[in-house]
């Protein structure tokens, strides 16, 4: 039976996208013998979180793990991120559940959803602690992705997708 070839290629210096962990920049690929098996290693390494990943070439796309989002996906998030709030009335241990699953997707625009549903303008009633903590997640991901395509600070990121979120 012949291996299925992945459709992922990645080369050292490129920023993907690993579902729980958000963008990390491959610094290198590295060859590791484990129980008498040569394995090739994608070497990840995510910066804010002072974190470094190895995964098997292999395993790249049975993980997730994905070329950052082009332009129109982008735009497809900012798209969603001016929609309106959709919150369903189901308990709050139930929705938190479902937009961390959401985040942990690594896919941009469920992550814009979580974005848009759970922001709060200045005239809205306070978040719980744990709707902030998931709304930091969400928006921060957002943002590191949104930096690193539009080649753009974070900080400058957070900013864009704070003034779209106030004017929808």
């Amino acid at each position: 039976m012949a291996k299925k070839k992945s459709t992922l290629d990645f080369a050292i210096g490129d920023y993907v996208v690993y579902p729980k962990h958000g963008v990390g920049q491959i610094t290198e690929i590295e060859t590791q013998e484990v129980m008498g098996t040569t394995l090739e290693l994608y070497v990840v390494t995510f910066e804010k979180e002072r974190m470094t990943l190895r995964v098997p070439l292999n395993k790249a796309e049975t993980v997730g793990m994905r070329k950052l989002s082009n332009k129109v996906t982008i735009q497809e998030a900012f798209t969603t991120l001016k929609g309106k709030a959709r919150i369903k009335r189901t308990m709050w241990s139930r929705r938190a559940q479902e937009y961390e699953a959401k985040i942990n997707s690594g896919d941009i625009v469920s992550i814009a959803e979580v974005v848009r549903d759970l922001h709060r303008n200045a005239d809205q009633p306070e978040q719980s602690y744990s709707e902030r903590q998931i709304y930091e997640a969400a928006i921060g991901r957002l943002a590191r992705e949104l930096a690193v395509v539009e080649d753009i600070d974070e900080q400058s990121a957070m900013t864009r997708l704070e003034k779209v979120l106030i004017a929808a």
